[in-house]
């Protein structure tokens, strides 16, 4: 009977212990979707800078040319002013062990044409799906889809 009280209340710690590192992996991981939003703001840009490592890439195709951490925050720079209103929502987040996944949806009014098209005031409404590779409590890779062919025909109005 003791033995049973024991091995729960190890295995009580053991899911504590690990709730509150995937916890504190998925508000690491939330600061890269507020960046995402709030691209021109210092703050959200150190939060990024601090939840990522200084060797962090961006995989977003199989080129094999992945993005810095400096060469994506830029990217997101100029994202920002080409749609002022960018908003990268988390809709679902789940950890498992080293990585966590996260679903969710990019929209935004671009002030000038998008990847070649011309959206004439219209907004875009996509899905975004990025698997982060956590290490020591830090982003160390993310990969990343984005349905940018929805946005496009979104924009272009047909």
């Amino acid at each position: 009977m003791n033995y049973r009280r024991i091995i729960i209340a190890a295995f009580s710690m053991l899911l504590a212990m690990t709730g509150n590192a995937m916890a504190g992996d998925k508000v690491t991981v939330q600061a890269f979707y507020d960046f995402l939003s709030n691209p021109s703001s210092q703050d959200h840009a150190t939060a990024f800078k601090a939840a990522t490592m200084n060797e962090w890439e961006s995989v977003g195709n199989y080129s094999g040319k992945n993005k810095s951490r400096e060469a994506f925050a830029g990217q997101v720079g100029g994202f920002g002013k080409l749609i002022p209103d960018l908003n990268w929502a988390v809709q679902s987040m789940h950890q498992n062990e080293d990585s966590v996944t996260v679903l969710s949806r990019a929209t935004g009014t671009p002030v000038g044409p998008l990847f070649g098209v011309d959206g004439q005031g219209r907004s875009f409404d996509i899905m975004t799906i990025d698997i982060h590779m956590m290490e020591d409590g830090k982003i160390v890779r993310s990969y990343h889809v984005e349905d940018w062919a929805s946005a496009l025909r979104q924009l272009s109005g047909k």
